[in-house]
């Protein structure tokens, strides 16, 4: 990232003073394609496109890692969804608990602050008689 900063400095000098020349056009009505853009402009459009080709090759390597996962979350979520949805039912607010600690044994608990406020109940598990 230096070294395109550099690089950046080098062109944002060099053409700052400069002005974009024009040129008669080849025949009648003729347009030069960078008719009318400044040197800085050039430039620029030249970076944006060299920071494009080298992003590019990245950017599918994360697409085909995207399409390589969309499977195992799918399956993740579709398991553990329910537990996970019952879950933060319970934990209300995550903020009225400390981090996480595992244990000797491997078990992780949550510790709740003891400034936060007093939990909902748990809703009774079973049938209710009305």
């Amino acid at each position: 990232m230096n070294q395109v900063a550099k690089i950046l400095a080098v062109v944002c000098l060099v053409a700052a003073p400069a002005t974009a020349e024009q040129q008669p056009p080849d025949g009648p009505g003729a347009q030069q394609p960078d008719a009318g853009r400044s040197l800085m402009e050039k430039g620029a459009r030249m970076f944006l496109r060299g920071l494009m080709d080298e992003a590019d090759p990245a950017l599918e390597g994360l697409r085909d890692f995207a399409g390589e996962m969309t499977p195992a979350v799918r399956d993740f979520l579709r398991e553990m969804g329910p537990a996970l949805a019952g879950l933060l039912e319970r934990v209300e607010d995550i903020t009225n608990y400390h981090p996480p600690e595992m244990l000797p044994n491997g078990d992780i608990i949550l510790r709740r602050k003891r400034e936060a406020p007093a939990p909902r109940p748990a809703p009774p598990e079973g049938e209710i008689e009305l």
